[in-house]
C-alpha cells in the first residue's frame, strides 16, 4: 500500500512540474537570464558592440548619484506616481459607477466603448497629441484669436508634465474602470436592499458601504496604477523627448537614451536597476498602507 502510495504521489508531482513546465522555461528564458545579465552589465564599461569590456565594479552606481538626468528621473516618477494613481483611480471609480447605474442591455458596450482608449497605440494618440497642441493647430489658433491665449503646451514645462498626465489617464482610466466595476457588480443584491432600508444612498453608502466591500479590487487599481506610472515611456519620447528642463524625463526614457543613443550599455544597466528597487520598495509601501485597509474591512 505504502509503495503504491508513493507511486501516485511521484506521478502527480511529475505531471505537476510538467503542467508548469512552460512558465518556467518563459520565466528562466525572459525573466532571470536577463536579470543575470543585467546585473553582469552593471558592473562593466560596454557599448554593446565593441570587443572591449572594462570591469568598473560600483562605479557605475557611484556615478547615479551625481548624474541630474538620474536624479530627474527619480523625482519624476513620484510626481507622476501621485496624479496619475489618484486621477485613474478617480476617473475609474466614476465611469464604474456611472455604467453600474445603466440598463443591462447596454451596459456591457458602454463599458467597452470606455475600454477603447485602452486599445489604442501611444504611438498614434501621441502623434495626434503632437497636431493637437501644435503652434498652427485649430486649439492654438482659436485659443489665440479669441483669448488672445498664445500656450506653449509641451515646450513650457508647467503644461508639458500635465499633458503627458492627462493622456495616460486618459488611456487608462476605462482600464481600471472594469476591474471596479467588476467589484461593484459582485455586491450581493441583499446589500443593496439593506441599505436602501437603512437610509444610506449616494455619497454616505459609496464610502461607507460599497468602497470597503470592493477594497481588494481597489488595491488591484492602486498597485497597477503604481507600475504605470514607473513605466512611462511613450508619451515623453515622443512628444518632449524628456523636457523641457527634464521636466517630463523617466526612468524608461533614460535607460533608453544612455544605452542605445549614448552607447552607455553598463551604465544604463545601473540605471535599470536602480529603478528596479525604487519601484520595489515603492509596491512594498503601497502594499503595507493597503494591507493594513483590507485587514480593517474584514479581507
Amino acid at each position: 500500500m505504502k509503495n503504491n502510495k508513493n507511486k501516485v504521489s511521484r506521478k502527480k508531482s511529475v505531471m505537476g512540474w510538467l503542467l508548469n513546465a512552460p512558465y518556467l522555461v518563459y520565466s528562466l528564458i525572459f525573466f532571470l537570464i536577463p536579470l543575470i545579465w543585467a546585473v553582469w552589465l552593471s558592473v562593466m564599461d560596454w557599448n554593446l558592440m565593441s570587443k572591449n569590456k572594462t570591469f568598473v565594479g560600483l562605479g557605475n552606481f557611484k556615478a547615479l548619484f551625481t548624474d541630474n538626468k538620474v536624479q530627474a528621473a527619480f523625482i519624476n516618477s513620484y510626481k507622476y506616481l501621485v496624479p496619475i494613481v489618484i486621477l485613474c483611480f478617480a476617473g475609474g471609480l466614476i465611469i464604474a459607477l456611472l455604467v453600474s447605474k445603466l440598463p443591462d442591455k447596454i451596459k456591457g458596450i458602454v463599458a467597452v466603448l470606455f475600454f477603447i482608449p485602452y486599445l489604442t497605440s501611444g504611438v498614434a494618440t501621441s502623434v495626434v497629441v503632437k497636431y493637437l497642441f501644435n503652434y498652427n493647430s485649430v486649439l492654438n489658433t482659436f485659443l489665440r484669436d479669441n483669448f488672445n491665449l498664445n500656450i506653449n503646451w509641451l515646450t513650457d514645462q508647467k503644461y508639458a508634465f500635465w499633458v503627458m498626465v492627462a493622456i495616460v489617464v486618459w488611456k487608462m482610466s476605462g482600464y481600471y474602470a472594469l476591474f471596479i466595476l467588476s467589484g461593484i457588480e459582485s455586491i450581493s443584491a441583499d446589500v443593496n436592499e439593506a441599505c436602501a432600508l437603512d437610509g444610506s444612498h449616494g455619497l454616505h453608502k459609496l464610502i461607507h458601504v460599497t468602497l470597503p466591500m470592493i477594497m481588494p479590487t481597489l488595491t488591484t487599481v492602486i498597485v497597477l496604477a503604481t507600475g504605470l506610472a514607473f513605466g512611462i515611456f511613450t508619451e515623453p519620447f515622443l512628444l518632449t523627448g524628456g523636457g523641457p528642463n527634464l521636466s517630463t524625463t523617466s526612468w524608461q526614457l533614460e535607460i533608453y537614451n544612455t544605452s542605445f543613443t549614448r552607447f552607455q550599455s553598463g551604465y544604463g544597466a545601473a540605471m535599470a536597476i536602480a529603478s528596479a528597487i525604487q519601484i520595489f520598495i515603492t509596491l512594498r509601501i503601497i502594499n503595507f498602507i493597503t494591507d493594513k485597509l483590507n485587514h480593517k474591512f474584514g479581507f
